[in-house]
């Protein structure tokens, strides 16, 4: 006995300070009711609790906790007690026998429990899992992850060794539930390949995955938000699993996913409709402010008049207790539900301005912008707002932070910056991106204007500000060499400075790189042009060939952002008929899936560009696709509702005057009876070119302004000339200069010319300004352009007056001008002027 004990000391250590058997406890743990029977537990073993017994206590604790509805309370009360503590000492001196899993676990649940990370066991658990790194499992790999990220570790060498152990193993990784954990952890330290490496991966494994597991989908969708990269395949597999689970997803579940789509710009209307469903029928369920503000923020953009309503009632009742960024919440959410409800507004504002010390810079940012927005007035909170800006702008070095703060201050009552600001700005300038020098440019110009409108002058600092942000813009652009990262920069920017001042250099710079334009980034750089409005047919070209040749890998809904600058600037690339037929043939395969007010922009679209593919005219003009319309009109903000409902009259006239044959109706008369109430006035050039034709066609009874013709079309100016080129009379007119005529409509859909004498024709002129044009060349855009077929196929003979002769230094006179009148009405061919 003596030598074997001498053979096998280890053995009988083991023996000596481990129960012959473990399971009873183990048992007695699982079997337990509550946390004091644990604790009993643990006081009563402490001296032979072995490592698998530290961690099923550990189980148990949190497996009670997370049964709680007072969390934090009780999170409080188990950090606190004693033989809590008398657990974390077991959990340092036995982690080293812990098998991963368990070490791991123990790791997840402390934390949960709000020990810090600077806690020694913290930091031993940590220091013990780094040091296994290379043999744990993917399930125990993710979930170290989290605890990482649960610690703020996103950059961390740590954090990057995880990515690098994803990256190698990722073909044998088959479990995506664990994959799509580490997805969204790593997201912030790989590259553009690793990133559509497990994108592919994702797809390859999706069907593996049970349809109830929303969380992964979740995960998934997050991954892809993080990435900034709206991946529409994954996106709607995603998309199909809420649906089927959307009975059984909860607040908290449905705002994620509506804030997700929303950086995503993903617009599924299906799951909208169920959301909208699914959140008011819990509207009577919360009356705590934290879930409520949360239901209101999810469902007030979706929700009709009577749920806005009563969500606003309810708020108001309960905005004593809001706190701080309930507040911030409540108001974003009132902008976004277009409410002016002013008591609300003023209610919430004083809560902002309580806690306005307690807001970041951003947040500043966002109450200035909502508050602008709601026409909130006053000087006292602006005035503290105000002071509070500038304190934090001294203090700051971060370029873009200091971006957004000028930003704020130049949105405030009367704008000024002053000789420290601008210092500040300029010393900036060389670390700024694109994105940064848009917005100083933007409140720099803020400034000028108002210092100009209201103080009469114009500080020369400023300009010189301006003239550095339009170097440093351009250097930037210049050494740029990658076109996703180019796009990154430019995809957002908008406003006066971009557009003046570096747009032209920007279309050098995608001309330069514009061989990297490929399947993934060409809906984007698309739909940048289209925004523009500048013509660039190499760019256009080198579009089309990519479309036609990658076809298959861009997904429907990326065709209406492809298309839409042909459309718009009313561009025929070399392959016209090849190009729009791809897309076309690409679309009528996948009609179902698209959504009806997707269908309504892409037949608008193409009927500017004279196609009216059958299939897709057959799939919208029915009732029962028109009701479904209907339905998500009903969810849109009250501008994108009317701009949906334009397209379709848009569509619906094209259709009934170019496709006779498909005997469409016109089914808007109504629509644009009340669209056309109000025709505004006439600007300065319209009224010149008024008194003009007056006295080139004999009197103000030969010339009607404001003509409404058939389907709603409303003309500049017309006139009537008999078969030799006589005008002829209307009846009497009272007209004051800047007011227009009462319009003159034309009954129905009857075509002009019908009821006049033989051999006489319908002169339209139309004046054309900026807007008719592409931005940097008189090319006619393709609005402009189908008014005149339209206008042609309704009898009329359209002239055109564009902006740039009427104001060119050769009709710099009247006479001059009187003439080219003559000349475009009675010159004989010279009407039909073609700037396309």
């Amino acid at each position: 006995m003596l030598r074997l004990r001498a053979i096998c000391p280890f053995s009988w250590r083991m023996f000596q300070f481990r129960p012959f058997s473990f399971e009873p406890l183990i048992s007695q743990m699982t079997k337990s009711t509550d946390e004091e029977q644990i604790f009993d537990l643990i006081e009563k073993n402490k001296a032979i609790l072995t490592e698998e017994q530290v961690g099923c206590a550990f189980s148990m604790l949190w497996q009670f906790q997370r049964q709680k509805i007072s969390l934090l309370k009780n999170v409080e009360y188990i950090r606190e007690h004693p033989q809590f503590l008398t657990l974390q000492d077991l959990a340092t001196t036995k982690m080293e026998f812990m098998n991963d899993t368990t070490l791991v676990n123990v790791l997840y649940i402390t934390q949960q429990f709000g020990i810090k990370a600077h806690d020694p066991l913290i930091e031993a658990l940590v220091t013990e899992a780094w040091r296994r790194l290379e043999r744990f499992d993917i399930s125990v790999l993710s979930k170290f992850s989290s605890c990482l990220v649960d610690q703020h570790l996103y950059f961390s060498p740590l954090m990057g060794e995880i990515a690098d152990i994803v990256n190698r193993n990722l073909e044998s990784i088959q479990d995506l539930r664990s994959l799509s954990v580490l997805m969204v952890n790593i997201s912030s330290l790989i590259s553009q390949r690793f990133q559509e490496q497990l994108v592919n991966k994702t797809e390859l494994l999706f069907d593996t995955i049970d349809p109830s597991q929303v969380n992964t989908a979740r995960r998934i969708v997050q991954f892809l938000r993080n990435i900034k990269y709206s991946y529409y395949p994954l996106l709607e597999r995603c998309n199909q699993v809420f649906l089927s689970n959307m009975n059984h997803l909860d607040l908290d579940f449905i705002s994620k996913i509506l804030s997700l789509y929303h950086s995503l710009q993903f617009y599924n209307f299906q799951f909208f409709l169920m959301a909208k469903k699914r959140l008011t029928e819990m509207i009577p369920l919360f009356d705590h402010p934290a879930n409520f503000v949360k239901l209101l923020v999810a469902l007030g953009p979706l929700a009709g008049p009577q749920e806005k309503d009563r969500l606003k009632s309810t708020i108001l009742l309960m905005s004593e207790e809001l706190t701080s960024q309930q507040a911030l919440a409540v108001m974003e959410a009132m902008e976004e539900m277009e409410s002016r409800n002013s008591h609300l507004i003023k209610k919430i504002a004083s809560i902002l301005c309580k806690h306005l010390d307690n807001y970041k810079p951003v947040e500043l940012l966002r109450i200035t912008q909502t508050l602008i927005f709601l026409h909130f007035q006053s000087k006292d909170f602006f005035v503290k707002l105000r002071e509070l800006l500038i304190s934090y702008l001294k203090v700051s070095v971060v370029p873009s932070e200091i971006a957004l703060l000028v930003c704020a201050l130049s949105m405030l009552p009367s704008p000024h910056l002053d000789e420290a600001r601008i210092s500040q700005i300029e010393a900036v300038l060389p670390q700024c991106d694109l994105s940064d020098l848009n917005d100083f440019a933007t409140s720099v110009l803020r400034c000028i204007q108002y210092d100009h409108t209201y103080l009469d002058s114009t500080p020369g600092k400023q300009l010189k500000l301006l003239q550095k942000l339009d170097y440093h813009g351009r250097q930037r652009l210049q050494k740029c060499n990658d076109l996703n990262l180019l796009w990154k920069e430019v995809k957002s920017l908008k406003g006066d400075w971009f557009a003046h001042s570096l747009l032209e250099e920007t279309v050098v710079t995608l001309q330069r790189l514009m061989d990297e334009i490929n399947y993934m980034n060409i809906a984007g750089i698309a739909s940048f042009i289209s925004r523009s409005n500048y013509l660039s047919t190499s760019l256009l070209d080198r579009i089309a060939s990519v479309v036609v040749q990658q076809i298959e890998k861009i997904h429907p809904f990326a065709i209406l952002g492809v298309i839409l600058p042909f459309c718009a600037l009313n561009y025929d690339p070399p392959q016209r008929d090849e190009f729009f037929g791809t897309c076309i043939q690409h679309l009528n395969s996948h009609l179902s899936k698209l959504d009806p007010i997707m269908l309504v922009f892409l037949g608008s679209s193409l009927a500017t560009i004279e196609y009216f593919p059958e299939n897709l005219l057959k799939a919208i003009f029915n009732i029962k696709f028109l009701a479904k319309l209907d339905s998500q009109l009903e969810l849109l903000c009250s501008s994108l509702n009317m701009k949906v409902q334009f397209r379709l009259m848009e569509l619906n006239r094209a259709v009934c005057l170019e496709c006779p044959e498909y005997q469409i109706p016109w089914f808007h008369e109504r629509f644009c009876q009340q669209y056309n109430k109000d025709t505004g006035s006439m600007n300065g050039a319209q009224q010149q070119i008024y008194k003009m034709l007056a006295e080139v066609l004999g009197g103000i009874n030969f010339v009607k302004a404001s003509v409404l013709t058939p389907y709603y079309y409303t003309i500049g100016f017309e006139c009537i000339l008999d078969k030799r080129k006589n005008p002829l009379p209307y009846g009497s007119h009272n007209l004051t200069l800047g007011k227009l005529p009462k319009i003159h409509s034309e009954s129905n859909t009857q075509i002009a010319g019908s009821r006049l004498p033989p051999g006489a024709e319908k002169i339209a002129l139309e004046f054309l300004d900026s807007r008719a044009f592409c931005r940097n060349t008189p090319h006619l855009k393709g609005k402009s352009a189908m008014k005149k077929r339209h206008l042609e196929i309704l009898g009329y003979h359209v002239i055109q007056i564009p902006h740039f002769e009427w104001n060119s230094m050769a009709l710099s006179t009247k006479g001059a001008r009187m003439d080219y009148l003559r000349e475009r009405i009675f010159g004989a061919g010279k009407s039909d002027r073609c700037f396309y």
